[in-house]
């Protein structure tokens, strides 16, 4: 007799673990509350799909924010590699680009899903569309069944994988955490992962849409403490900051944006020491010796960011620059090495990749990702108090988790 297993969830991880649960001795059914599959995942990586990242296993690790021992079952069990190898056996021409993040040939994430639709179909996986789980049948403490707006299924191991409550409007509500919080797990606290946030200075939004690369970020706390710096790119918005290296910095220090305002502070010219900057700077007055501040440093910064550099440092903007002091060269070198903001807080869910927080990791046999409060239910991906920075790294997460919670869903012996 086929066992019968439920996955709840038509994202990365519920599609991949319905995929890894499908086998000869199984039945597999998706459930999925939107008309479609991969609604979160067609609109990552601005829509190109950073599936994973082609890096050593330890960047992997390294790369992960919160809880990397217990994620070690699942992404050894379906690694970076096997990830690429899947998607490549399955259609998918894929390529690496800079920091070896792996995107598909295309450039578009509608292929990754195409991808992963055609392989639920060989592998006969039944999907049930506008579905929405309501509550789970329990029995002696074992996953019986679901309940759902249409009725009833019955399962022999459901594979739970609803994501968190990031982009709320792809149907991440956070509903499969409040029904498995009624049944007994609990919810490491939620807050929004890899997104922008927001600065103090009103001049923020005179270099809205400005984006900087080659910089390098460093934030402090009220103490002066080092808690994250980063080299890379970013961009200011109407608000506050953006970009990769802004992202990533939110899932470091966010949690601290909770209690206390925090310093970013950019190094412009990170290249250079301040000896070289001052250096630099005193070849482009001696090439603009008869302008005025303003119009002599074009060579050194972004047009846009002029004039709020030189407000920032303080010169008068019309000063000649062959009348400019030793000290107020020393006033620029410290302005392009220390352009400081007050970071106030992080932007919202409508804005956040991910969701940070979730099922305690306690409560999941890592090897298996079994509950260890509801015999034969699995958990799987964003959902999970697991989470990692930009790079394809959190869409690892997502493959590898439901990956281990499918196959050894499909494995399960008592039912």
């Amino acid at each position: 007799m086929k066992k019968n297993i439920v996955v709840i969830g038509g994202g990365a991880a519920g599609m991949m673990a319905a995929i890894a649960a499908s086998n000869e001795n199984t039945n597999v059914e998706l459930i999925e509350k939107n008309e479609s599959l991969g609604r979160k995942l067609f609109i990552t990586g601005k829509g190109r799909c950073n599936v994973t990242n082609a890096s050593d296993i330890d960047v992997i690790f390294n790369n992960i924010i919160s809880n990397p021992k217990f994620l070690y079952s699942a992404i050894y069990s379906f690694d970076n590699n096997m990830v690429m190898d899947f998607f490549e056996q399955n259609g998918l021409k894929l390529k690496v680009e800079r920091g070896n993040r792996v995107f598909p040939d295309s450039d578009h994430s509608s292929d990754v899903i195409k991808t992963l639709k055609n392989a639920l179909e060989d592998k006969n996986v039944k999907i049930h569309f506008k579905t929405v789980l309501k509550d789970l049948i329990l029995e002696n403490g074992s996953i019986k069944g679901i309940v759902t707006n249409k009725g009833k299924i019955k399962a022999d191991a459901v594979i739970i994988a609803t994501g968190g409550v990031s982009y709320p409007v792809t149907g991440s509500d956070g509903e499969g955490l409040n029904i498995l919080k009624k049944h007994g797990h609990s919810i490491a606290k939620l807050r929004p992962g890899l997104v922008p946030i927001n600065v103090g200075e009103e001049y923020i939004k005179d270099l809205q849409g400005l984006s900087l690369r080659n910089i390098n970020i460093s934030i402090y706390n009220k103490n002066n403490k080092l808690l994250y710096s980063e080299f890379g790119e970013m961009l200011f918005t109407h608000f506050g900051v953006s970009g990769p290296v802004i992202l990533s910095a939110s899932s470091v220090v966010g949690k601290h944006l909770n209690s206390e305002e925090l310093s970013l502070v950019i190094d412009l010219k990170p290249a250079l020491d301040e000896d070289k900057l001052d250096k630099r700077i005193l070849r482009e007055f001696e090439e603009n010796k008869n302008k005025n501040f303003i119009n002599a440093i074009n060579g050194i910064l972004p047009k846009k960011m002029i004039p709020v550099f030189v407000d920032y440092v303080g010169i008068d903007s019309y000063k000649k620059v062959n009348e400019i002091s030793k000290e107020e060269r020393k006033k620029i070198v410290n302005g392009l090495k220390n352009f400081k903001f007050t970071l106030k807080a992080l932007r919202g869910y409508n804005e956040a990749i991910i969701t940070q927080g979730g099922i305690n990791v306690k409560e999941i046999n890592p090897a298996t990702l079994e509950s260890k409060i509801i015999k034969n239910l699995y958990l799987a991906g964003e959902m999970i108090d697991v989470d990692a920075l930009t790079g394809g790294y959190n869409l690892q997460i997502a493959w590898s988790t439901g990956w281990l919670a499918g196959l050894c869903a499909g494995d399960v012996n008592e039912y």
